[in-house]
């Protein structure tokens, strides 16, 4: 009942997930940006949730000869404004995330270019920092520092259009992910046989760090083992194993809990085997610019928890906490099934002074936080009711049923020894 087969029990829901899934959006604004221009510390503060209603749905699904499908999966995103701790037209000062990423890329090309740009900043009245809504951040916005820096690099930023942070998350796919069945192999179910048809990425600098490990992030092989996890992340670029950490139910289902160990993040220093995702900053941070058009991108546990303290000790304003910012899934280890989760993740923009363009002062060399983001769900209603009765209720009666038959046969058994002995 757990493969992908249409006459499955298991099959609509992983077509069409049910789960009610929330996205919720934690903006940092940037309270002393003109202080951080001369080079101090950037005080930030906390805003959100911005919560969005998420709706996964399948399109494309495709049966193929060797045990697998491929499919396309939509994520389409409605703002929650009852559930929200502010609106969409909320303005928040955050740095001007196209022109600080530009002028790092740009760092190393010849003064007279890294001139015009600034003389471009300069006429198109563009600073360090900008004062834009929440809605303009997350889902674009125009601007033409976008075909002015086109016009100066070519190729530099490869993209025309509104430029937003989840411009590309909204009504789009994660890309053609192609899993085993399971019709054959059980134990091979939901296993990633190829994404975007490559068997590995090329991201990254080791074969290692670049393959494409585990499922596709929403269910598992079933008869779990209380070992680790492993998925693959479009939005990470890479694949990513959490490490079981203790056994719990969820609304009386038992569950495996999996987290992210120290490790996920940790650099090449700290960890040998995540070389490959260098170079490398402070520990805790992922360096995603090779996936992320080079931008000096770099995505963290929320609050840099888990991460080097020096990056918590150059801005002002973060409180790491594992409560409130560790990531977790709950699976149902007899079904790999998820039943309740919380994947958190931070994006964050590296900024300093480049020398030669005049709009980035003195800033001091810094992974300022932009924001970070919960993607929660959990199974109830009808479809949790479905899964305790058929997974907790039935196994459990069928359980005492055999012990009242064991009991049962006892005396039957001993009432055949009595007629037996009596025979003889």
């Amino acid at each position: 009942n757990v493969r992908i087969d249409p006459s499955s029990i298991s099959f609509s829901m992983w077509k069409d997930v049910p789960v009610p899934f929330y996205m919720s959006v934690y903006f940092f604004e940037v309270l002393n940006p003109k202080e951080v221009l001369q080079g101090a510390k950037p005080v930030l503060s906390q805003h959100g949730p911005y919560v969005y209603r998420e709706f996964r749905y399948k399109t494309n699904i495709t049966f193929h000869d060797n045990d697998t499908v491929s499919f396309l999966e939509y994520r389409r995103l409605f703002f929650q404004p009852h559930l929200s701790n502010g609106t969409e037209e909320e303005y928040i000062v955050v740095p001007n995330i196209l022109m600080m990423g530009a002028a790092v890329m740009m760092e190393k090309l010849p003064n007279f270019v890294k001139l015009l740009l600034s003389g471009a900043l300069a006429g198109l009245k563009q600073e360090a920092f900008m004062n834009r809504t929440v809605g303009e951040i997350l889902w674009g916005y125009e601007d033409p520092l976008i075909d002015a820096i086109n016009a100066i690099v070519p190729g530099l930023i490869p993209f025309k259009g509104k430029f937003g942070l989840f411009v590309e998350m909204n009504n789009t796919n994660s890309g053609l992910f192609t899993v085993n069945t399971g019709m054959k192999n059980i134990s091979r179910v939901h296993i990633v046989d190829s994404w975007n048809g490559l068997k590995k990425v090329n991201y990254w600098r080791s074969n290692e760090c670049n393959m494409i490990n585990g499922t596709s992030g929403e269910m598992w092989p079933p008869f779990m083992t209380p070992t680790s996890l492993e998925f693959y992340s479009p939005d990470a670029c890479r694949s990513m194993t959490l490490v079981y950490e203790q056994s719990g139910k969820f609304k009386g289902v038992p569950t495996y809990r999996f987290v992210a160990p120290k490790t996920l993040f940790a650099n090449g220093t700290e960890y040998p085997p995540n070389e490959g995702f260098c170079p490398c900053m402070q520990s805790g941070i992922l360096n995603v610019s090779s996936c992320r058009l080079n931008a000096p991108m770099f995505i963290s546990h929320p609050h840099f928890y888990n991460a080097d303290p020096a990056l918590v000790d150059a801005v002002v304003g973060l409180d790491p906490s594992k409560d409130k910012h560790a990531l977790f899934l709950d699976v149902h280890p007899m079904t790999g099934i998820p039943m309740n989760c919380s994947i958190k993740l931070q994006l964050n923009l590296y900024i300093k002074q480049v020398s030669g363009i005049i709009q980035t002062g003195k800033i001091t060399p810094v992974v300022l936080p932009l924001l970070w983001f919960a993607e929660s769900g959990s199974i109830e209603g009808s479809v949790l009711k479905q899964f305790y009765t058929s997974l907790v209720l039935i196994p459990s009666l069928l359980d005492y049923l055999q012990y009242i038959l064991l009991g049962l046969s006892i005396p039957l058994i001993i009432s055949a020894g009595v007629l037996m002995a009596t025979s003889r």
